[in-house]
């Protein structure tokens, strides 16, 4: 199962830096998403990270970047629904219900199921579904190797991820929560580590 790091909707002191750890530990993909950002200040941000990295990089919102720089991949949402015309590159969505992940796995590379638990770094959002829901929609091959589950992602339930056949897991508060100063990257690299041994044990 396949770990995938969302970046902190806000700029960091230090960011680039911890991406580029990140990656250096073994991070599979990271999602470059600056939802109150413009163009310039994300592009500068990946201007930062080590360019070895870009082709596990997939932006949010600014797509043009993604041939720039030669990234991974784009990520629809909300805010920009389609791809650009012509685009035949890696493509992903985020849903929010087992009937939208079940009509988007055929046509994306993978998509976002969320909120599988209760969030982490958004107060008050909690999990769209019961044990019993996650379990029906494994029996189903609703969650399937596409779908890579979000939101209150950490250490104690990503083991129960792995086990329901998720394809992989998007962490954004359990890793940036821990996060305040370069002083804290040897201790969230650390973290980053301990989920992949929990999954792989």
């Amino acid at each position: 199962m396949k770990l995938i790091v969302i970046t902190s909707p806000v700029f960091l002191p230090g960011e680039a830096e911890s991406i580029a750890a990140l990656f250096s530990a073994g991070l599979d993909l990271l999602h470059l998403r600056k939802p109150q950002a413009d163009a310039g200040q994300v592009e500068e941000l990946l201007k930062a990270i080590p360019s070895a990295y870009y082709s596990r990089i997939v932006i949010h919102d600014f797509f043009a970047l993604k041939e720039q720089y030669g990234l991974r991949g784009i990520h629809l949402n909300s805010r920009h629904p389609e791809a650009p015309s012509g685009y035949c590159g890696q493509l992903s969505r985020s849903c929010h219900s087992l009937e939208e992940v079940a009509a988007s796995t055929p046509c994306f590379d993978y998509v976002f199921m969320s909120p599988v638990y209760n969030s982490i770094s958004k107060q008050g959002y909690h999990s769209g579904y019961s044990t019993e829901e996650l379990d029906e929609a494994a029996r189903k091959g609703i969650v399937n190797s596409k779908v890579v589950a979000l939101s209150g992602i950490d250490i104690t339930n990503i083991r129960q991820v792995a086990s329901l056949g998720f394809g992989g897991a998007a962490l954004l508060g359990d890793i940036w929560n821990r996060f305040h100063s370069l002083a804290d990257l040897d201790a969230v690299v650390a973290h980053l580590k301990a989920l992949y041994a929990e999954i792989q044990s």
